[in-house]
């Protein structure tokens, strides 16, 4: 199993954690202005990618690979970033600085979420809050107790929840839809909330209060 860190050019919602990023990543790589947020948390990105139009200042000579683009393209510097996780061998990606600041890139990053999973890669945003793509063919998956909201969001037309436990508001054989947001601002009560689909994606937020 290999991971990438990815820091793109949002808000990291917590304070980003040097060595815990360091021992958990294969491959860290900057996402345009991603690069501030690595360069103030004293961390040396392997990859550097972007058209860096957002990134104004110097490049640091510090042995990264430099990935320039161009602003006219389809992907976003975070997709770029992606991309090449997934072309070096990555089956886990964090994302970190995915959230906040301009909504359109904030979506654009959940929908990456969905990009990467269709490639075999599990991915999460991170930081202040939690994002997380499950899906049926999963099983039951776990998701510990913290302290904050733990959202649920039908990502297709609709998800067949057999179970969701270990919440304020359980549901069983539920049909949630994309069309209404039942799951949002549940409470995790137990140890850890399980959650077990038949058929569909949902998208799991867990967030600060």
């Amino acid at each position: 199993m290999k991971t990438a860190v990815i820091f793109a050019a949002g808000e990291l919602g917590c304070k980003v954690m040097a060595e815990e990023i360091r021992s958990r990543a294969d491959i860290i790589i900057a996402a345009d202005r991603g690069l501030e947020h690595l360069r103030e948390a004293g961390i040396t990105p392997d990859i550097i990618v972007g058209d860096f139009d957002s990134y104004t200042g110097v490049l640091p000579e510090c042995g990264a690979e430099i990935h320039r683009s161009v602003p006219e393209k389809d992907d976003t510097d975070t997709m770029l970033a992606v991309r090449i996780a997934l072309e070096r061998g990555c089956t886990e990606i964090d994302l970190w600085g995915a959230l906040g600041g301009r909504t359109d890139h904030t979506i654009a990053n959940i929908q990456t979420l969905r990009f990467a999973r269709e490639h075999g890669c599990r991915m999460r945003i991170c930081g202040g809050e939690q994002l997380m793509i499950q899906g049926a063919e999963e099983g039951t998956v776990t998701y510990p107790r913290r302290s904050g909201y733990f959202s649920v969001f039908a990502l297709t037309d609709t998800a067949e929840i057999e179970y969701m436990r270990g919440v304020k508001y359980p549901l069983e054989g539920y049909t949630m839809t994309a069309g209404f947001p039942i799951g949002v601002s549940n409470e995790i009560t137990a140890e850890a909330a399980e959650l077990r689909l038949s058929s569909g994606l949902v998208l799991i937020v867990m967030t600060d209060r």
